[in-house]
């Protein structure tokens, strides 16, 4: 899914992410975003800030899994919850660099601050056995698959 649209305001939903301003939307509404406002004001900067958590899902027979490039955070600096509704949240905090008095930079690249990334898992998902490893800065986040019950459709008899 592309990024670019909810930077620019489109709202449109699709089947992957059903409520993409509330879900998938890592710069809208969460408290990265609302940070980076405050303190730098520019829109640059929020994106690199917020956009440093790139993560993969694929769906294997047996689970759902999430693996998110963290690189330099340690797994105390990631926090890895299940919300309510099957709300799969990943956040974290990468901290900034001491600066010395005697330093001058030249060009800065590496981001710091917050980040917050939300994915609505899939109806079945088994959250209650949900693993998180973390291993040279990639998360890996596995969900594994229950049974996906299938209503029970009911014919009805047209008359007339």
């Amino acid at each position: 899914m592309s990024l670019i649209p909810i930077l620019f305001g489109n709202r449109r939903s699709n089947i992957c992410h059903p409520s993409p301003m509330d879900i998938w939307a890592p710069f809208y509404g969460s408290n990265c975003s609302n940070t980076q406002k405050k303190t730098q004001g520019s829109a640059a900067k929020q994106v690199s800030a917020c956009a440093g958590a790139r993560i993969d899902w694929k769906e294997t027979p047996e689970a759902h899994v999430f693996k998110a490039d963290l690189p330099g955070l340690k797994k105390e600096d990631v926090k890895v919850e299940v919300e309510e509704g099957g709300i799969l949240q990943i956040s974290g905090e990468r901290s900034r660099e001491q600066e010395e008095k005697n330093d001058k930079w030249h060009h800065v690249e590496r981001s710091s601050g917050k980040f917050l990334r939300r994915f609505r898992l899939p109806e079945g998902a088994k959250v209650e056995e949900i693993k998180a490893a973390m291993e040279n800065g990639v998360l890996t986040i596995t969900v594994p698959k229950g049974e996906v019950k299938k209503p029970e459709v009911k014919p009805i008899e047209i008359s007339g």
